[in-house]
C-alpha cells in the first residue's frame, strides 16, 4: 500500500498536472510555429533563393531509372532541404520558449526593494533599542 499512497501524493502535488499542461501547450505551439516557418518563412527564403523550395532541396546518390523490365527504381537521395526546415522551426521555437522563460522569471524574481528590506528580527530589535533610547 506504500507505493500506492506514494503515487497518489505525487499525482496530488500537481507536478503531473502542470506537465501534462505544458506538453500539450508545447505541442499546440510547434504547430503554429511549423505552420509560420512552412507557409511564411520558407517561402521568402525560397523566393529569395530563386523560386526552389528548401524542403526540396536533396543531393540524389542514384536518379530515377527504369530497369529492363519496363519498371521504374525510384530514386536514392539524401533530403538534406528537409533537415533544414526542420533546424529553423526547431531554433524559431527554442527562442520564443527562451523568451518566455526570461520573461517568466523576471516576474518571478523578487525586486530589489523586497531584497533590501532587513529581517524581521533585525527590525524588532530597532523597535526594542529605540524603546530603550527613550
Amino acid at each position: 500500500m506504500g507505493m500506492v499512497s506514494e503515487f497518489k501524493e505525487f499525482i496530488a502535488r500537481g507536478n503531473v498536472l502542470d506537465l501534462a499542461v505544458g506538453v500539450v501547450i508545447g505541442a499546440a505551439f510547434g504547430k503554429i510555429v511549423t505552420a509560420l516557418v512552412d507557409g511564411i518563412v520558407m517561402p521568402i527564403v525560397g523566393v529569395a533563393l530563386g523560386g526552389v523550395s528548401v524542403s526540396d532541396w536533396k543531393y540524389v546518390l542514384r536518379p530515377e531509372t527504369v530497369d529492363a523490365a519496363g519498371a521504374k527504381v525510384a530514386e536514392v537521395a539524401i533530403a538534406y532541404g528537409a533537415f533544414i526546415q526542420t533546424l529553423i522551426d526547431f531554433l524559431i521555437i527554442a527562442f520564443v520558449i527562451f523568451l518566455v522563460v526570461k520573461a517568466y522569471n523576471r516576474m518571478r524574481t523578487p525586486t530589489a526593494e523586497v531584497l533590501a528590506a532587513p529581517p524581521e528580527d533585525v527590525l524588532l530589535l530597532r523597535e526594542i533599542r529605540d524603546s530603550l533610547r527613550r
